[in-house]
Formats: C-alpha cells, structure tokens, sequence
C-alpha cells in the first residue's frame, strides 16, 4: 500500500525531516509500502554530503540577514535551495518492495520530471555527469537521495515558479557553467497544485504503483 500526502502550507526543512523519518518508521514496520510527501519549503539552503559551504558566494553575515536557515543533510549531493515556488517531493519508499538498485531509483526519479515536463511541452533531460534534469543547460530539477535499510528519504524538487535570485548566492550542486530555470520560463501560466496531481500520476507510471490520498495525520 502506497500513500500520498499533499502538505498545503510551507513547510521548515527541519520539520520536513521529521515527517521523512515517520514515514520511515511506518515503511519498516510494513504499515505501508512507502509514502509519497509533497511540499514547498520555507526558504533553506541544504548541504548535502559532498560538502557545499565552498559554493557560498555570499557570507554568513549576509545570510543571516536574509533570514534564510542553513541545514546539513544526509542528501547526496552539493549545496541547493528549496523554497516557496518550488515543488519537493520526498518519497519514503522500500526498494525491497521495487528493486534493491540505488542508481535504478535515481533514474527513476529523473524520468518522473522528465514525463511531468513532457506534459506542459517542456524537453527535459539528463546530463551524463551530473544527476538532475536539465531544460537545454539549463537545471529545472535536483535529485538527491539517502538510504537506510534500503528504505529512501529525500528525492527530488522541480522548480515552478522559484525566486532564482537564492541561486545567486550559490553555485546551485556546485555547478558554475550552467544556470538554473523555472517550468514558468516556458509556459504562460500554472497551477502549482495541477503540477503536484502529475507528478503524482508519473510516480505512478514509472515505479508501477498506485498511490492513494492520505492526510498527515497517518504519520502521527
């Protein structure tokens, strides 16, 4: 049985990490076969475990005037942000239950945004040397992940209508040749809401799973 929860407000990263380890703990105890969470962040820089704090190009004091927290994460991956226009999808699900491959899954995830863009129009594509999906040179998507237990946490953002003037203040995965864009750069008009229901529907597709609506409270 595979869930999906929808969250409508912001969400701190700190409290999407606690939503993470209770699916989790639902997924191990074989309640559900994994849990789809959707969100969008309260504006965060991640760190992820290929480092990251050399690809600030902004000081600790200018960020601490933004107001925009800092978290390390067990993420693979460099630097990035996640933020209000910005969908992340963070799918705790047992690969025991799919296929025991890490780099089977990542594809995966890189093929759920390449449907969803598919269906705006939009032509996206993977780089051979960085995970992702890119419109031209452009990156529209992060994939980073973690495994325990052969279970997964973190996922994937895809950005929508994201403020990329946070993506200055980085060299966004440690990339400097290459930019960062929006779907919104490519289509006229979106409902951020529409783009969560395909993405739903390409999970779907691609990991052959049927996921039913859920509400937060299932984790308590």
């Amino acid at each position: 049985m595979y869930k999906v929860i929808k969250c409508k407000e912001y969400i701190k990263y700190k409290d999407g990490l606690i939503l993470q380890q209770r699916a989790f703990d639902k997924v191990i105890d074989g309640i559900y076969d994994g849990v789809l969470i959707l969100l969008e962040h309260a504006p965060v820089f991640t760190i992820g475990t290929n480092g990251g704090l050399e690809n600030f190009l902004i000081s600790e004091e200018g960020l601490a005037a933004k107001g925009v927290d800092v978290v390390e994460t067990k993420r693979g991956g460099n630097v990035t942000f996640h933020g209000p226009g910005q969908i992340v999808a963070y799918p705790i699900f047992s690969l025991e239950k799919l296929k025991k491959d890490a780099h089977w899954y990542m594809d995966c995830l890189e093929e759920v945004v390449i449907k969803t863009l598919s269906q705006y129009g939009v032509h996206g594509s993977k780089k051979p040397e960085y995970r992702g999906v890119w419109v031209g040179n452009c990156k529209i998507s992060a994939v980073g992940v973690y495994l325990k237990k052969w279970t997964t946490f973190h996922g994937l953002s895809l950005n929508i209508d994201i403020d990329k003037e946070y993506f200055n203040m980085i060299n966004p995965c440690g990339i400097t040749e290459f930019g960062v864009s929006n779907l919104l750069d490519y289509v006229e008009s979106i409902e951020m809401e529409k783009v969560k229901e395909q993405l739903v529907r390409d999970f779907q597709k691609v990991f052959e799973i049927e996921l039913e609506n859920a509400d937060k409270s299932i984790l308590e």
